[in-house]
Formats: C-alpha cells, structure tokens, sequence
C-alpha cells in the first residue's frame, strides 16, 4: 500500500503501557444498512480470529457475552517500544485518517454527517464502555463509547498464526471494525438488540452472520474509494484482502483449531461468504450494494 507520508488521524487513544483488566469476547451483532441513526451494545468485532490463538476455543457462544480471563502483564514503556511497533502505529492512524475521509464523502452524498470513531491502542488488555477486554479476543468495536479497540500485537498473529500476511490485510481487519461503526451510526445495532431477546441462539447466529459479512462488504467499500479515489493500493493488495476475508471465516478458523465445523455455530460467516462480500464492496463502491439482510447467498 502507499500509505506513507499521508494524513494521520488524530482520533487515537494510546493505551499502551496501561493495566487493565482480563475479560474475552468473541463476534459482534448489527441490522440494516437502511435504518436511522441509533445505538446498540455490546463489543463488534473479529472475536472469532482471536480464540483460535489460544487453547480455550469455544464455539457456539452468543457474541456479546463476556468470559473471564486473566490480565496480561502492562506494555514497555514509550521509549522501549521497538521502530515496528511504531510504524504499525503510524499505519492504523494513515488508515484511519483514510477511512475518515471515505465515510465523509459517502455519507456527505447521503445527506448525512459522519461522526468519527476513535481507535484505541493498547496492549495485553483494556477497559471499554463494553467491558473488559484482553488482547486474545482480538480487535473489536465498542458501540457504547464508539470506539475501536486494537493490540497492534494481533498483526503478528495475523501474519505468523493465520495465514494473512501483507499491510493491505492489516488495513482490511482496521476497516472491517469501522465498518461496524458506520453500522451504528446507521442504527443497526439497535435494531439487533430490539430482535435478538426474541430469538433463538441458532436465529441470533445467523443475524450475526449478516452483520459481520456486511462490515466486510462495508470494508471492501472504503476500499474501492482508496483504490480508485487515492491511488492507495499496489499490485497484489486486493489478494492480501480476500486471503485475510478467506483466512478468518468461521469454517476454516473451526476446521483448523478442532478439525471439523459446528455450521449452527458459525457467528461471522464462511471464508466463501467473507470473500465474496468483501469483493462485492471493493467492485461496487456503494454501501447500498451490502444490504446481507436481504442478499442472497447466506
């Protein structure tokens, strides 16, 4: 990606250093692209990813339930963090900054004003406005305080433990939770939390699916805009992304952590579905065109 030398965001909290407390979430929950602005609750983002680093994978858990866990040990000081750990920093702020700018201009178009979220860096764990979280629930969005909370550690792991590497992969992960901040702005978690105590855990599940899959088709948006608005992307960028969607989902992260696939399960969608999704908003450019909760194909 030609990412250096842009515009930094200064919607960033930088938690690292601080204690904090030990809980894990997996996944997230939403609605309609279509609904008004409104609010929801609970942590949004790629849980998922994150429990198959460590040995207490669990399937088939609601994704807005908090399991306890133990809080890790604090970060090195500024001064010790090492040039990577920085330079990673400075691309989720270009990132960042650049997601402000695409979701100005779409919802600019749509009569609306874009409120923007904040980005949270922290290390080992940290308090949200949805509760404790440690870094091996991986990143995730808080709709309560609209805010994105990200270890830059879990990079590593994307590259090193699943099988994505490549800064365009880092960039999709960073777009996918704002995706799920526009999804708030837009009411869709509100609207879930108005349905999911009338369903089943099985329903919920699904409901679930149709968010994260709209958040990747929402992160395949800011991303044709960088491509063809920015000249952001290089050669081989859009493969990094559609390997990082084919990487995450639900039945090759089960198929790799216990050797076969719970499909009731499945929170956040297949690697088929991931892809697809996200390559539908990457060729459309619209929000309009990642309506899951009606498309077909889920």
């Amino acid at each position: 990606m030609r990412w250096r030398g842009r515009r930094q965001s200064s919607n960033i909290e930088d938690r690292r250093g601080a204690s904090g407390g030990g809980f894990r979430l997996p996944g997230g929950r939403g609605g309609r692209v279509s609904l008004p602005i409104g609010r929801g609750g609970g942590k949004i983002g790629l849980g998922t990813i994150a429990l198959v680093l460590v040995a207490a994978w669990v399937f088939g858990l609601d994704p807005m339930m908090l399991l306890g866990g133990g809080a890790p040990p604090g970060d090195a000081p500024a001064s010790r963090r090492s040039a990577e750990e920085e330079r990673l920093a400075d691309f989720v702020r270009v990132i960042l900054a650049d997601t402000e700018d695409t979701w100005a201009d779409i919802m600019r178009e749509e009569g609306r004003v874009y409120r923007e979220p904040v980005v949270v860096l922290f290390t080992g764990s940290v308090r949200s406005a949805c509760g404790y979280a440690s870094a091996a629930s991986g990143p995730f969005y808080c709709p309560a305080d609209s805010r994105v909370y990200i270890d830059l550690g879990f990079y590593r792991d994307l590259e090193q433990r699943l099988g994505a590497p490549g800064d365009f992969a880092q960039a999709y992960v960073l777009a996918h939770e704002v995706g799920h901040h526009v999804q708030n702005l837009l009411g869709t978690m509100a609207e879930y939390a108005s349905l999911r105590g009338t369903m089943s855990e099985t329903a919920a599940n699904r409901l679930s699916v149709r968010l994260e899959l709209q958040a990747d088709c929402l992160a395949g948006v800011w991303a044709s805009h960088a491509a063809r608005r920015r000249d952001f992307l290089e050669h081989g960028d859009v493969e990094e992304g559609l390997n990082a969607a084919a990487q995450i989902g639900d039945d090759t992260l089960q198929r790799r952590s216990q050797g076969y696939v719970v499909p009731e399960s499945f929170n956040h969608g297949t690697s088929e579905q991931r892809v697809a999704w996200f390559r539908r908003g990457l060729e459309n450019g619209r929000p309009a065109a990642c309506d899951t909760f009606r498309g077909g194909g889920i």
